[in-house]
């Protein structure tokens, strides 16, 4: 079955939620990202040799790891019984808002499938990486392992069962994003949500949410501005971000056609029409993160439309 020995995959960061599309939208970034390594070991086992880039935190449990969650699952739906050594090089914070878990949980399944020559196609792996991002995040939402995984802008149409629908998007749109290096877990995230939401404001949700796909499609970037407005977690989640309403305003000044927090948080990300407005919007935010007495980090990106690749 296996033609390959030892593989080493990167999978990329994802931008989750996107504003209005609330578990059901988001789009990869070409950085960071994270590197799974994977190695047949002759045995039946599969074993985490090495973390690195995690401070320490994460488990060597293969159960309990997002990246060998997700290859568990895969393997045990072909029921092949086949011993592999891991090793997980992190390459963003955990907590994030980036799609940390789901990185690692993408780039091992995609690692394994190569590896042992099983010929899946993405649809096929999706599964398996939403079991591996079940691990940290308590929940079955595919919005950062989607785009990990297909590459591009997705919508998750719905659950039962998954339609994965991706978008097109202007080739010139470019994301800055701000990582305040403060983590959030998705699950405590996921708590200060209610469970319903008043009929005014999901309409107003659904609205937005139309308006962004169809900005997107027709490459409107007034429609894309105005549509990047969350009125169901963001309000809630924001007070997580020490420094959310300087990071936000210091975007829109200096050019973002809107600014969010990604996924749940505490990074946030704009969108541009250009990587100069994008870079000069990075500085900014970084200063307002760094004037709230935190560190943090920026990326510029375009949206990366290839998803996972073997290093």
């Amino acid at each position: 079955m296996a033609k390959l020995k030892s593989i080493k995959v990167f999978a990329p960061a994802s931008v989750s939620n996107v504003g209005p599309g609330f578990d059901m939208m988001g789009f990869a970034l070409n950085k960071p990202g994270d590197e799974v390594q994977l190695s047949l070991n002759g045995g039946s086992e599969i074993k985490i040799k090495k973390i690195t880039g995690d401070g320490g935190k994460l488990p060597y449990d293969a159960d309990k790891n997002t990246s060998t969650a997700a290859i568990k699952s895969l393997l045990k739906k072909f029921d092949l019984k086949i011993g592999i050594d891991v090793v997980i090089n992190k390459k963003m914070g955990i907590g994030s808002g980036l799609g940390s878990s789901a990185a690692s949980a993408v780039a091992g399944v995609f690692a394994a499938n190569k590896l042992l020559n099983l010929k899946l196609t993405k649809h096929e792996l999706l599964e398996h990486a939403i079991a591996g991002e079940f691990i940290a995040s308590k929940g079955i939402h595919a919005d950062n392992v989607a785009p990990a995984l297909f590459g591009g802008f997705v919508l998750i149409r719905g659950y039962d069962p998954i339609d994965v629908i991706q978008i097109d998007y202007p080739k010139d749109l470019f994301c800055t994003v701000v990582y305040p290096e403060i983590e959030i877990k998705t699950c405590e995230a996921r708590e200060l949500l209610d469970e319903n939401v008043p009929l005014k404001i999901a309409i107003a949700q659904a609205g937005n949410a139309s308006g962004l796909i169809t900005g997107l499609l027709t490459k409107n970037f007034d429609l894309i501005s105005r549509s990047i407005i969350d009125h169901i977690a963001e309000p809630k989640r924001a007070k997580l971000i020490p420094c959310y309403d300087e990071i936000r305003n210091a975007a829109l000044k200096n050019g973002a056609l809107n600014c969010n927090i990604s996924g749940s948080g505490p990074t946030m990300f704009s969108f541009s029409d250009s990587e100069v407005k994008a870079k000069k919007i990075g500085r900014a935010m970084l200063k307002a993160v760094v004037r709230s007495g935190l560190k943090g980090k920026i990326y510029v990106s375009r949206i990366n439309d290839k998803g996972p690749i073997v290093l």
